[in-house]
């Protein structure tokens, strides 16, 4: 009672200097009514801030084409919590506390804890990146440990894609983020789709080149956007080697494109009298060979 009483006889005699009235001692900083305003203005400004950046965060990602509202909300509330500390912070420097030994106290626990949280941190901030840069996103076919998978969610942690076989794979953000990862569809859809088929060594090459030419630009999947491509690819020690090359739009079908158009190049080279090689080898056997060989089949 008696402190408040002192409080309200200075108030009394110092009324032309209100705000600078010295209300209580923090440490060694004199609290008075006008950093007490101050304090209330940086709280009350970085309430407004973050209600504004959650706003803009959210509209970002939604023009980003990001569907998942958990995600939306899980980024709007870290942002949130990364002002309310900035602005906590400044407020308490502003009131006097000494931030300095506070954050010096916590060192040691700080370091420990960033250590166990080292993944999770790499994986959140990953998961930032990738929301906003959109390099990778829902419905993406990447080239990943040489098996194709189609992203279905990005979380702030981990990326769900599910593979060709129907099993759903989570891979940690961090691991998209900082590895070479190959994007079929991060432009456009365009893929080249390659079969690779041998002939003999008599076979017409000029005829085997047109068959191949006519067959890849027929197949019904074939893009019209680029034209196929038939390569000589090589002499092989039984066959003549060619790769046809087409272009497909889905490159999530890519074996079954690859089938169909194995199956068209099977058929137009039956059609075409045309032999596709296979492994032949010869057996030459030395004349004491041949000559037991021969005197075994005139004694039978």
């Amino acid at each position: 009672m008696n402190q408040v009483e002192n409080i309200a006889e200075r108030l009394k005699e110092h009324g032309e200097n209100l705000f600078d009235v010295n209300l209580f001692t923090l440490g060694d900083q004199q609290v008075t009514l006008l950093t007490l305003i101050v304090v209330g203005m940086i709280l009350f400004l970085t309430l407004l801030v973050s209600w504004l950046m959650r706003r803009a965060v959210a509209g970002l990602l939604r023009r980003k084409r990001v569907a998942d509202e958990g995600t939306i909300r899980s980024v709007a509330r870290l942002t949130h919590y990364g002002l309310l500390f900035i602005g906590i912070g400044i407020g308490l420097h502003t009131a006097g506390i000494n931030l300095s030994a506070l954050f010096a106290a916590g060192a040691l626990f700080a370091v420990a804890l960033g250590f166990a949280l080292q993944d999770l941190g790499e994986n959140l901030t990953a998961g930032i990146t990738l929301l906003t840069e959109r390099s990778i996103k829902p419905g993406d076919v990447l080239r990943l440990d040489d098996r194709l998978v189609q992203v279905r969610n990005i979380g702030l942690r981990a990326t769900v894609a599910r593979t060709l076989d129907g099993e759903d794979v989570i891979v940690p953000n961090g691991i998209l983020a900082k590895d070479q990862v190959t994007n079929l569809t991060f432009r456009d859809a365009l893929y080249r789709v390659r079969v690779g088929v041998g002939v003999t060594y008599a076979s017409d090459m000029q005829q085997v080149r047109a068959v191949l030419e006519k067959v890849a630009g027929g197949v019904e999947w074939g893009s019209k956007a680029r034209q196929p491509i038939v390569l000589m690819s090589d002499f092989g020690s039984s066959s003549v080697d060619w790769e046809v090359s087409v272009w497909s739009e889905d490159p999530w079908k890519e074996r079954r494109h690859q089938s169909v158009l194995r199956e068209a190049i099977w058929d137009a080279f039956a059609a075409a009298g045309i032999v596709i090689a296979f492994p032949q080898l010869d057996v030459h056997f030395d004349p004491p060979v041949t000559e037991s060989l021969g005197a075994l089949r005139a004694a039978s």
